[in-house]
Parts: C-alpha cells; structure tokens; sequence
C-alpha cells in the first residue's frame, strides 16, 4: 500500500513558488520598511483637526494617504503571502501578526479621518474643488468617504472601533490556524485498500475520484474530525457573527448585512433577489440531481457521489503545463495585449502551484502597488485544478489592468465585481475546449463539469448566502450560535437544495465548519451574482467579438473609479435586476437537456 506524502515548504522547487522577492528582496528588507514605517501614525496624526482647513491642505492629507497605503499595502501583502506558504512556520505568522499591530496603530491615528471629512459642508467641498483643481482626483475618494456619514462617529468613537478590529480578526485568526496547521485527518483508503492523505487542500480532488470506496472514506474522515471539533468551531463561528453585530450597531446600521452591502453601494435587494430567484429555480437542481443518480447508475446518490464526473471512465489526467497552455489559448478572444500579459506571468512565476504542509488551503489572487499580482493555487492534475488556474488568473489580469488604468488609490475593486472577471475566464475555457472536440463522451464530460459550476456556484454559494443570512438573523434576535442549532439548520439547508433524489448523510451537517469564506461576512453571494454576470458577458464576448472585447477591458481597467453596478453596465450586463440569475438558471436547464440527451 503506497500513501503519497505532501512535501514539506522546503522541498518544493522554486519555479513553482511565487516571487514573493519581487516585493522585498529579503525578510531583513520587510523588517527594515516596517521599522521605517514606525513614523507614519505620528505624521498622519498631525493632520488631525485640518481636513476642512484648505483645500491645499486636505490635497496634501489625500496625496499623504495615497502614498501611505501603497507602502502599509506592500507590508502586508508580504508577511501574507510568506505566512500562507506554511501556517505552522512561527516565524511568518510573527510577521503578519506585527505588520497586522502596526497597520491598527495607523489605522487607530488616523480615526479623525472620517468625521473631519463629513464634517465638511457640501458647499464648502465643492470651492476646495473650485480652488485646487487637483482635488478633482479624489472626488470619488471624498464621495465614498462621506456617502455613508450617517455611520461616521465621534473621533474618540471611531479611534475605539480602530482599535478594535485586531480583536475583531481573533475568530478569523483562531479558524485558519486551528483547520490548516492543527487539525489532522485519518487517511482515505481506497478500493484496493491504498491509502491516501486527506487535507483540506486534497479533499476535492478526492472527492472527485470514480473510487466511490474512496470518495465515502475521505468524506467520513473529513467531516468526521471536524464533527468532533464542532463546538470549538461552532464557538469560533458564533463570535464571528457577535463582532460582526457589534460593529453594525457600533455604527448604527440597521443590521450586518447592511453594513456589510452599504459601504461597498450594492443595494440589500440584490442579495434578497438572489436568494429568491435560486430558491424559485430549485426543482431544476433537483432535476440536475435526478439525472446525475441516473448517469452514475445508483440506486443511492449521496453527497459524496455528487463531485466525481458521471463518466468517471473518461476522467484525465490534465499536468499543470497543459492547464497552463489551455487558459492562454482560451482567453485569445480577448486580444493580444491580454493574452501576452497572461502568458508572461507564468515565466515571472506570480503563482504558488502546489500544496504542500501547512500550506493554505484553496486559491486566491491579491496584489499590492508597485508589483504584479500574486495567485496562490493548490494544483491537482484534475479539471477542476484547470479551472481554478483559469479562475484565479482572471482575478489577477483585473488587478494588473486596473492597477495600471487607475491611480492606486482607485486600482482595488469591490468583491462585487471581482468575481465575474474570474468566471468569465472560466466560462471563456468552457467554450475553448467544447470547440476543440466532437466527441460525444468529452463533451458530456465537459458539460457535466459546466453544470457543476452552476451546482457549485450559483446553487452552492447561494445556499452558503442563505446560512449566512439565517445565522446572523438568529444572533440578531439574540439566540446564541451552537453546533446543534448550526447543524440543524445547515442539513435542513441542504435537503432543500438537493432535494428528493439525493440522501442527504448527516455528515453534511457539520460542513459550515469548514468554510473559510463564512468569515468574511456576506461575501460568498459575490460568487452567485458575478456567476450570472460573468454568463452574460462571455456570450457577448464570444458573439460580438471586439466591441464587446473593448467594453470588457474597460470594465477590467475600471478599479473603483465609479460604483459597481455601472462599471458592470459600461461592460454591458444590469445587475440592479434579478435578470442575470434568472438567463443563468435558465443555461442551466438548456445544459441539463443538452447532457441528457448525450447520455441516451
């Protein structure tokens, strides 16, 4: 019986590990610009009480801020970056620990901010702009900043809530490092009785396999050990939700959603819209579910059947190399200057490819000022891997095209937005690889794992939105979160979105235990809505050609230089409507017919 090792840190060759000396050189040089950082809470506080005083002196304070962020943004994208490569290396959580202390001391000095700028009359602001025409700049800063100045509280008040916040990453902090670096699972054995490791970063892979023998035993062993942590982590999860209603309150929203939604200008009705338009649409996931239980030839489809393909004998093998070539080929729709782009950041190595100990788990994509963007990847040879790279490097061309278009202080983008650059690429390498065969047998594949986005994302993270919603409303009436309470409502949850043709095991119950997105609160919807978008925006893409290419870049060039329900418009798909997920679930039944007649 062979059981395959995750490597060490140490043993990874360096061509698969991101360039993280692309921001510092070395260690000693991070430490070096934190120590000479040490002076900033000291300079910004000197502005304190002089925002309204002139125009030249809130341009100075703007520009200060600016240049401030882009040095604090670099800190700690790289004590980041170095402490998600091995979450047991004490030596890099040290570092984000004290970059994270140092960025609430700045924060904590600079807490005047926002009420010095909503104290500011309307018609005093707009002679500033008369006055110093480079205040222009920051308009949308200054918009931004005093839209929501109903939550702005007294200086000493807001110096609190400064404060705060690095007790407030506590249940974040507690989660991460108690599921990456200390839970450990029995390992999976197999039909042939190998064994194999389960992790966080293995599970899906796993669960994908055609060994059902196996499939059962990783579900059993991952959900077994979180069951048998899950008050700690129901404890953890329920102080989150508690600092999420403190800070709400704190600054006087009428809820966490709210608060969450408002700051970022999305309306609360288009999270509502969401969830009852897929709850509208449920009898097709049931339909999907049915038709997947039938294609298995199972007389029981469980949930740990739900992730392997159901022609399990055309399973491939797709090597990171491959993956890598069939995303650039893919995104040639979007023009040559993308494609170079896209292409070269492989050779400058933005990526951490593979998984090894400790590593974190999942992928993402971060970037800060002054350098490229940084994907971290857990690769497996598997189709899902492939899209995860095409997933992740969508995120990464937004970042790099929006910090190039737009001063830094615009480059970000709202979570709103992000997500439909990642599916769009996803979506792209769909119709890429559908056009390149025929085969009956590869294209059911493939639409079986297009359908599976739909399951997994628009389906999944909409029920993940309704947990969400249903957790916070439970603390809100003042009801504590427990395992018990949690899971109840978690398997309830799933027997509604699966519904009759799936046996629901109650192992699933615990699995809100185990998602990290459940601590950045409100988030996962973002997934739903930028899934419906990103549908919109690759069919106009694939049948416009190059004006709907050119409205595209543009949306991806646009940060947050305007609100995101209209940088959406400028690419041309209307989020303020429930429009885009109703044609999504629509594809979804014509998907559901396509497969089905295939499998006849």
């Amino acid at each position: 019986m062979e059981l395959k090792e995750i490597p060490v840190r140490s043993a990874q060759d360096p061509q698969h590990c991101w360039a993280v000396e692309d921001i510092f050189p070395t260690e000693a040089a991070w430490q070096q610009e934190l120590e000479a950082c040490q002076t900033l809470p000291e300079a910004m506080a000197a502005y304190q009480g002089r925002l309204g005083e002139s125009a030249e002196t809130l341009l100075q304070y703007l520009d200060q801020v600016e240049a401030v962020n882009a040095r604090v943004e670099k800190l700690y994208v790289y004590a980041m970056l170095r402490a998600d490569e091995d979450t047991a290396d004490s030596t890099h959580q040290a570092m984000k620990g004290k970059c994270f202390s140092f960025l609430v001391a700045l924060n904590t000095a600079m807490a005047y901010e926002g009420p010095e700028l909503v104290a500011i009359p309307d018609e005093q602001l707009e002679q500033f702009y008369r006055d110093c025409p480079a205040l222009e700049k920051y308009r949308r800063y200054l918009t931004l900043a005093r839209l929501g100045r109903e939550h702005i509280l007294s200086q000493a008040e807001e110096q609190l809530l400064a404060g705060a916040a690095e007790v407030g990453s506590a249940p974040s902090d507690i989660f991460t490092t108690f599921t990456n670096a200390d839970m450990t699972f029995p390992d999976a054995v197999d039909s042939q009785g190998n064994r194999h490791a389960v992790t966080n970063g293995s599970y899906i892979s796993l669960m994908e396999s055609p060994d059902r023998a196996l499939r059962k035993s990783a579900f059993e062993s991952l959900y077994g050990v979180y069951g048998s942590c899950e008050n700690t982590l129901a404890t953890a999860y329920n102080a989150e939700v508690r600092k999420n209603l403190f800070f709400a309150r704190a600054r006087k929203y009428a809820g966490a959603l709210e608060s969450a939604l408002e700051p970022v200008e999305i309306p609360t009705a288009v999270y509502h819209n969401l969830i009852d338009t897929v709850r509208e649409n449920l009898p097709q996931l049931h339909r999907y579910m049915a038709l997947r239980k039938k294609a298995m030839g199972l007389s029981e489809l469980h949930l740990y059947d739900i992730y392997a393909s159901m022609l399990p004998e055309a399973q491939a093998d797709i090597s990171f190399d491959q993956a890598r070539d069939e995303v650039i080929e893919a995104m040639g729709v979007l023009g040559q200057e993308y494609q170079s782009v896209l292409k070269s950041s492989f050779d400058a190595r933005w990526m951490d490819i593979y998984e090894n100990k400790g590593k974190r788990s999942g992928a993402y994509s971060c970037g800060c000022p002054g350098c490229h963007p940084f994907v971290l990847l857990n690769h497996k040879n598997t189709l899902d891997s492939e899209f995860t790279l095409a997933h992740e490097m969508g995120h990464a061309m937004h970042t790099y095209l929006s910090d190039h278009a737009q001063p830094s202080i615009y480059a970000d983008y709202v979570l709103f937005v992000a997500e439909v650059a990642s599916t769009c690429n996803e979506s792209l390498l769909m119709q890429h690889l559908l056009s390149k065969t025929q085969d009956k047998t590869r294209r059911a594949v493939l639409l079986n794992y297009f359908l599976e986005q739909f399951r997994t994302t628009l389906y999944r993270q909409t029920m993940f939105a309704e947990f969400e919603w249903k957790a916070h409303q439970m603390a809100e009436a003042g009801e504590t979160l427990t395992a018990d309470n949690l899971k109840a409502m978690y398997l309830q949850l799933n027997r509604d979105y699966f519904g009759p043709e799936t046996v629901v095991d109650d192992e699933i119950a615990v699995e809100w235990a185990r998602i990290p997105h459940f601590y950045r609160h409100f988030y996962v919807y973002q997934y739903a809505t930028g899934f419906s978008a990103a549908m919109a925006l690759s069919a106009r893409i694939l049948k416009e050609g190059e004006p709907a290419v050119a409205d595209y870049l543009k949306f991806l060039s646009g940060g947050c230089s305007t609100d995101p329900v209209s940088l959406l418009k400028i690419a041309g798909v209307d989020m303020s409507t429930p429009e885009p997920v109703a044609q999504a679930l629509a594809l979804f039944g014509q998907l559901i017919d396509e497969l089905a007649a295939l499998l006849q």
